[in-house]
């Protein structure tokens, strides 16, 4: 479990493409202090086992499944990450109950700055809309961010999407995480509130 507080800002360093799966390498001088096999850390938002460890450099292998349903798949050389560890059990829950597992994609439609913080407009994929309410919680990119307004436009986006979110990123949000440099069209990891997919399913099956 992860809490969506980012730790650090990591940079992939190598990705190896395998058949159905890929083998990236990150670099994360703080997330590998304590760093072993087996240890899970969160990669924009996606819960990744740590194959080895060497120096302030995590290996980690991404089966096809997250590769196609997250933009993990998109990273190359060169690119930044945001990055936690998983929460310890007597740590305080910054964020919210981040499980690490991607329900969707948005593209960033657009950033508005003012004096103190930014507004960034995302689309909302159908399959998770319902999820996702004004004031509520989202994971983006591994990120956990408050929902500022919800809409929706008449005609689709570039993903066919017609709903869109928006989250307002302050300063430290703006510096310390990839959200800071995340241009319209770039594609980013969306996590919702599992509590709301619980309640769901209970009502389902009555």
């Amino acid at each position: 479990m992860f809490t969506g507080i980012v730790e650090e800002l990591g940079e992939i360093v190598a990705c190896e493409q395998l058949t159905d799966a890929a083998r990236l390498s990150i670099r994360g001088k703080l997330v590998t202090s304590d760093a072993g096999h087996g240890d899970s850390i969160a990669v924009n938002g996606v819960c990744l086992t740590v194959v080895d460890v060497l120096d302030d450099v995590f290996t980690v292998d991404v089966m096809g499944e997250t590769l196609r349903r997250s933009s993990i798949g998109g990273l190359g050389p060169g690119a930044r990450v945001n990055l936690e560890r998983a929460a310890a059990v007597n740590s305080r829950l910054g964020g919210h109950i981040v499980q690490g597992h991607v329900d969707g994609t948005g593209t960033i439609l657009s950033r508005t700055p003012s004096s103190n913080w930014e507004v960034v407009r995302i689309t909302l994929p159908d399959a998770i809309a319902k999820y996702v309410v004004e004031k509520g919680s989202i994971t983006v990119n591994g990120v956990s961010l408050t929902v500022s307004a919800l809409g929706r436009s008449d005609s689709p986006a570039a993903d066919d999407a017609r709903d869109w979110f928006e989250i307002s990123l302050i300063p430290t949000t703006l510096s310390l995480t990839d959200l800071g440099a995340s241009t319209p069209g770039a594609v980013v990891n969306l996590e919702v509130d599992v509590i709301a997919k619980y309640v769901e399913r209970l009502q389902q099956r009555g």
